[in-house]
């Protein structure tokens, strides 16, 4: 198999608009959700025992199913997730270590679904970077940029699924994941890193998956901007069902309130700065109690959606 590709990225970015346009290409698999455990099984790596024991690797693959069931139950398109026929072969490939474990998996997949290559897209790796490239040396990674206040609409959105409950919250999320995966083009370079905006991609799709096709080395193919389209009425995601569209964004010019536009750059103007978004306020820093404030109301909305899913 080629390279793997990570697509990382800000909740609510446009990642999974871009996995779908990037699995659209004849060489590349991607399942269609996210994986979530990759970081926890390397983590833990030194708990399963000896990995040349099938019993240690149903272990294994039983703790992708409870970390991630749809993933592996239903987005895994290119297999069965059966524990037992897997554990099997992974046995007889002398599979025996994690990293060899998932990437196996992530193969089978690949071949399953007639394809050269795979992709993974959970955007939180974006802070794992790192813990991903010693698990992949040769991984390549796309980091996609959306500016932040249109983050944070789609976020509280979503706030039930994403646990995000305030724009206070929201800003610095989004700060955080911009900043980290910025950070990692320092130790990754050009030849591993590639970074997109948003805009850019729904503006000109052509021109951008271009550039990612150079990027990763493979031809560019006019499937990837006519990617298929979602038919699923309860998308999370509803521009999977549509025509890539160019007026998703500043949306937060009439939709958010002077006020949260304030405290959003408050807490990260610098960074909406730094990645040539205007900014409508002076970005000033917040006072400690409006922070406690915001604070405490994460904390209780947390508690509170715990007790009544």
């Amino acid at each position: 198999m080629d390279r793997p590709i990570f697509i990382v990225g800000s909740a609510r970015s446009g990642t999974t608009l871009l996995q779908r346009m990037m699995r659209s290409h004849s060489k590349i698999s991607s399942p269609t959700g996210e994986s979530h455990f990759f970081i926890p099984l390397y983590k833990n790596r030194a708990s399963y025992g000896d990995l040349k024991n099938i019993d240690n690797i149903k272990h294994i693959l039983e703790e992708m199913r409870r970390i991630s069931r749809e993933y592996v139950e239903e987005d895994l398109k290119g297999i069965t997730f059966n524990t037992d026929t897997l554990a099997h072969q992974l046995v007889e490939e002398n599979k025996s270590s994690v990293i060899e474990i998932i990437s196996s998996l992530m193969e089978k997949n690949a071949a399953g679904d007639g394809k050269q290559r795979w992709l993974e897209k959970t955007p939180y790796y974006v802070l794992n970077i790192k813990t991903i490239t010693e698990m992949f040396p040769d991984a390549q990674f796309i980091n996609i940029i959306r500016d932040g206040r249109d983050c944070a609409l789609a976020m509280l959105e979503r706030k039930k699924d994403l646990k995000i409950f305030n724009v206070y919250h929201a800003a610095s999320i989004w700060k955080q994941y911009v900043e980290t995966g910025q950070q990692a083009k320092e130790y990754l370079g050009n030849e591993r890193y590639f970074e997109i905006k948003y805009e850019d991609l729904t503006n000109n799709p052509e021109k951008i998956l271009r550039e990612i096709c150079l990027y990763i080395n493979e031809e560019f193919e006019p499937s990837m901007v006519h990617f298929e389209k979602s038919k699923d009425p309860n998308s999370k995601t509803p521009m999977l069902g549509k025509s890539i569209q160019n007026r998703n964004s500043e949306k937060w010019r009439n939709k958010m309130s002077k006020r949260d536009i304030r405290i959003f750059e408050n807490i990260a103007g610098k960074t909406l700065k730094a990645n040539n978004y205007p900014t409508l306020t002076k970005c000033k820093p917040l006072p400690i109690s409006i922070k406690v404030f915001y604070e405490l109301h994460k904390r209780i909305s947390r508690w509170h959606y715990k007790r009544n899913p």
